[in-house]
Protein backbone atom coordinates (compact mmCIF):
# COMPACT_ATOMS: atom_id res chain seq x y z
CA UNK A 1 0.00 0.00 0.00
CA UNK A 2 1.56 3.58 -0.98
CA UNK A 3 1.28 5.75 2.01
CA UNK A 4 0.02 9.59 1.01
CA UNK A 5 3.59 10.77 1.24
CA UNK A 6 4.99 8.23 -0.73
CA UNK A 7 2.28 9.04 -3.50
CA UNK A 8 3.46 12.81 -3.02
CA UNK A 9 7.00 11.52 -3.70
CA UNK A 10 5.92 10.01 -6.81
CA UNK A 11 3.78 13.14 -8.20
CA UNK A 12 7.08 15.53 -7.88
CA UNK A 13 8.63 12.90 -9.77
CA UNK A 14 6.42 12.14 -12.46
CA UNK A 15 6.12 16.20 -12.71
CA UNK A 16 9.79 16.31 -13.60
CA UNK A 17 10.33 14.00 -15.73
CA UNK A 18 7.24 15.42 -17.79
CA UNK A 19 9.30 18.25 -18.71
CA UNK A 20 11.26 15.53 -20.98
CA UNK A 21 8.59 15.19 -22.96
CA UNK A 22 7.77 16.42 -26.65
CA UNK A 23 5.13 18.75 -27.26
CA UNK A 24 3.07 16.03 -28.72
CA UNK A 25 3.61 13.46 -25.88
CA UNK A 26 2.58 16.82 -23.58
CA UNK A 27 -0.24 17.47 -25.18
CA UNK A 28 -1.53 13.72 -25.24
CA UNK A 29 -0.62 14.01 -21.28
CA UNK A 30 -1.87 17.15 -19.78
CA UNK A 31 -3.02 15.85 -16.65
CA UNK A 32 0.44 15.72 -15.63
CA UNK A 33 0.64 19.19 -16.31
CA UNK A 34 -0.25 21.95 -13.14
CA UNK A 35 -3.60 23.97 -13.87
CA UNK A 36 -2.47 27.53 -14.03
CA UNK A 37 -2.89 29.93 -10.99
CA UNK A 38 -2.47 33.42 -10.11
CA UNK A 39 0.45 34.41 -7.67
CA UNK A 40 2.93 31.30 -8.91
CA UNK A 41 6.08 31.69 -9.46
CA UNK A 42 6.84 30.07 -12.96
CA UNK A 43 9.76 29.35 -14.71
CA UNK A 44 10.82 29.43 -18.45
CA UNK A 45 10.07 26.44 -20.87
CA UNK A 46 7.61 25.13 -17.72
CA UNK A 47 4.37 23.94 -19.63
CA UNK A 48 0.82 24.74 -17.90
CA UNK A 49 -2.69 24.00 -18.65
CA UNK A 50 -5.25 26.53 -19.15
CA UNK A 51 -9.23 26.57 -17.99
CA UNK A 52 -9.61 26.95 -21.97
CA UNK A 53 -8.29 22.97 -22.07
CA UNK A 54 -4.75 24.35 -24.04
CA UNK A 55 -1.52 23.48 -22.58
CA UNK A 56 0.75 26.80 -22.56
CA UNK A 57 4.84 26.70 -22.08
CA UNK A 58 6.23 29.74 -20.19
CA UNK A 59 8.44 32.31 -22.02
CA UNK A 60 10.38 33.68 -18.86
CA UNK A 61 10.60 33.75 -15.31
CA UNK A 62 8.09 35.38 -13.89
CA UNK A 63 4.70 35.60 -10.88
CA UNK A 64 1.77 35.34 -12.01
CA UNK A 65 -1.06 37.31 -12.09
CA UNK A 66 -4.73 37.47 -12.19
CA UNK A 67 -5.07 39.22 -15.35
CA UNK A 68 -1.64 37.92 -17.09
CA UNK A 69 -3.87 34.68 -18.23
CA UNK A 70 -1.64 32.59 -20.98
CA UNK A 71 -4.23 33.11 -23.23
CA UNK A 72 -4.02 36.97 -23.02
CA UNK A 73 -0.35 37.49 -22.59
CA UNK A 74 2.43 36.00 -25.54
CA UNK A 75 5.25 37.76 -23.87
CA UNK A 76 4.51 35.24 -21.21
CA UNK A 77 3.27 32.42 -22.40
CA UNK A 78 2.82 30.46 -25.94
CA UNK A 79 0.71 27.89 -26.93
CA UNK A 80 1.63 23.77 -27.20
CA UNK A 81 0.75 22.88 -30.41
CA UNK A 82 0.96 19.95 -32.43
CA UNK A 83 4.16 20.00 -35.13
CA UNK A 84 3.86 20.92 -37.81
CA UNK A 85 0.71 23.07 -36.80
CA UNK A 86 1.37 26.42 -38.34
CA UNK A 87 -0.24 29.08 -36.34
CA UNK A 88 -1.69 32.55 -37.29
CA UNK A 89 0.88 34.94 -37.32
CA UNK A 90 0.50 37.06 -33.94
CA UNK A 91 2.57 40.42 -33.21
CA UNK A 92 5.69 39.16 -31.20
CA UNK A 93 6.11 41.34 -27.99
CA UNK A 94 10.09 40.92 -27.63
CA UNK A 95 12.69 38.75 -28.28
CA UNK A 96 11.38 35.84 -26.14
CA UNK A 97 8.36 35.29 -28.73
CA UNK A 98 10.03 36.74 -32.00
CA UNK A 99 9.94 34.53 -35.06
CA UNK A 100 13.00 32.13 -35.78
CA UNK A 101 13.92 31.44 -39.31
CA UNK A 102 11.80 29.10 -41.38
CA UNK A 103 9.29 29.38 -38.77
CA UNK A 104 5.31 29.61 -41.17
CA UNK A 105 2.74 31.67 -40.05
CA UNK A 106 -0.72 31.87 -41.73
CA UNK A 107 -1.68 36.08 -42.24
CA UNK A 108 -3.52 37.32 -41.31
CA UNK A 109 -6.38 35.06 -40.70
CA UNK A 110 -6.01 31.11 -40.41
CA UNK A 111 -7.19 29.99 -44.21
CA UNK A 112 -5.01 33.16 -45.39
CA UNK A 113 -1.52 32.39 -47.36
CA UNK A 114 1.62 31.09 -45.29
CA UNK A 115 4.43 32.52 -44.76
CA UNK A 116 8.12 31.60 -44.07
CA UNK A 117 10.35 34.01 -41.64
CA UNK A 118 13.77 34.71 -43.83
CA UNK A 119 15.34 36.28 -40.78
CA UNK A 120 15.93 35.13 -37.14
CA UNK A 121 13.72 37.08 -34.22
CA UNK A 122 11.50 38.55 -36.74
CA UNK A 123 8.96 40.82 -35.56
CA UNK A 124 7.94 42.25 -38.49
CA UNK A 125 4.39 41.05 -40.13
CA UNK A 126 4.58 39.31 -43.29
CA UNK A 127 3.18 42.12 -45.19
CA UNK A 128 6.37 44.51 -43.91
CA UNK A 129 9.34 42.94 -44.21
CA UNK A 130 11.06 39.62 -43.82
CA UNK A 131 8.75 36.78 -45.00
CA UNK A 132 8.35 35.31 -48.42
CA UNK A 133 4.93 33.28 -49.28
CA UNK A 134 5.27 29.64 -49.33
CA UNK A 135 3.42 27.91 -52.28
Amino acid sequence: MITRQHAKKLRQMIVKASTSLSDTDALESMELFDKWQPDTDYMTDQRLRYTNGKLYKVLQPHKSQADWTPDITPSLYVEVAEPGTIPVWKQPTGAQDAYRLGDKVHFPAENDPVYESDIDYNTYAPNVYGWHQVE
